[in-house]
């Protein structure tokens, strides 16, 4: 599935009061990747455009799209939840930076089971995508469960089809909590999954798993509140088990170090209330700009989003960027410049 969201052109007088370099002269701006974000930047567009009238076409085709998309710089910006390396990035002459956080979730239906209900640890949710553990009833799940009506039925695991940074996330904390799924699987935007069958984008494993009974998938938080789906809740590194809010991914976001590096990866991270499967959403641009204008409009967006989306965000459960971390983001933004050396916007 593809989402387009559309903004009209930022007027020269707001232009100014963000203080951007760069002629106000791109009618279009294009990006394209995560679907993690899709639900936000959504709403973003919307607000956008009531306050200023720039158009912006965002396509969600998966995070391993959006890095496609940027290397051959095809879109203006891309969007991916796997963080590239500083080192890629040198060599790619790119940059990133975070625009959210928020919470990657386990969903099931299962007659009778309600949210919150079924309990779920990091190792058994990778025996259960090797394919180990096949059924609901299998003596691990009701150990963990002795009390849930657990149906004798197979476990359908439902997965993404495409490159994916909801499936980095997901695969990256397996790797940390299932030493077989890191042997056999491993982690990445695409792996070589040993059971289930596949959706296009966070939307496509929602739809799946809402229609497919006796399933299990993952989906980022937004998609499990639009759609009213049952979750689960997972035992984190400190051994309590979380179920998915704001509270739970700031408690997971706490550690990062955003002022080291824009390369953040949130899984398994420390803390009582923090939710194990927790990332970051990123924006890919290159630092040599052969359209200055548009990536000027891009960076335009950005800055009006780190300013006023805080409030749609939390209404989501994504985690907005801590005001400190906008400003580091904001100085970084010097690094994307015209053929000239100009960078296309300053503080």
């Amino acid at each position: 599935m593809r989402i387009v969201f559309q903004l009209p052109l930022l007027s020269l007088a707001v232009a100014s009061t963000l203080g951007f370099a760069g002629a106000v002269g791109a009618q279009e701006i294009t990006g394209a990747g995560a679907t993690f974000p899709a639900p936000i930047y959504s709403k973003w567009a919307a607000e956008y455009n009531k306050a200023t009238g720039v158009k912006v076409n965002y396509q969600s085709i998966g995070s391993g799209g959006g890095i496609k998309q940027i290397d051959s710089k095809t879109v203006d910006f891309g969007a991916s939840d796997m963080p590239l390396t500083d080192e890629v990035l040198k060599t790619k002459g790119q940059m990133q930076f975070p625009t959210v956080m928020g919470g990657v979730v386990p969903v099931v239906n299962i007659k009778g089971i309600n949210s919150g209900e079924l309990k779920l640890t990091g190792p058994l949710l990778g025996d259960i995508y090797l394919g180990k553990v096949a059924r609901w009833n299998d003596p691990a799940i009701k150990a963990l469960n002795p009390t849930l009506a657990l149906p004798d039925a197979a476990i359908a695991q439902v997965r993404r089809a495409d490159g994916s940074g909801t499936t980095f996330i997901f695969t990256n904390y397996l790797s940390k909590v299932s030493p077989e799924w890191k042997t056999k699987v491993g982690e990445g935007t695409a792996v070589n999954w040993p059971a289930g069958a596949g959706g296009k984008g966070n939307e496509g494993v929602a739809a799946f798993v809402g229609r497919l009974p006796n399933s299990i998938g993952y989906v980022e938080y937004s998609y499990v509140k639009q759609n009213k789906m049952t979750y689960a809740q997972m035992q984190n590194s400190t051994g309590a088990f979380v179920a998915p809010d704001e509270t739970a991914f700031k408690a997971a976001a706490a550690g990062a170090d955003w002022n080291k590096s824009f390369y953040q990866i949130l899984t398994n991270q420390p803390g009582k209330d923090a939710w194990p499967i927790s990332g970051a959403t990123f924006i890919l641009m290159n630092k040599l700009q052969d359209k200055p204008a548009k990536a000027t409009e891009t960076l335009k967006f950005f800055a009006w989003a780190y300013k006023n989306g805080d409030k749609i965000a939390d209404e989501l459960d994504y985690v907005p960027m801590p005001k400190s971390v906008i400003g580091s983001i904001e100085k970084a933004w010097g690094e994307i410049k015209d053929a000239s050396g100009k960078p296309v916007a300053f503080r």
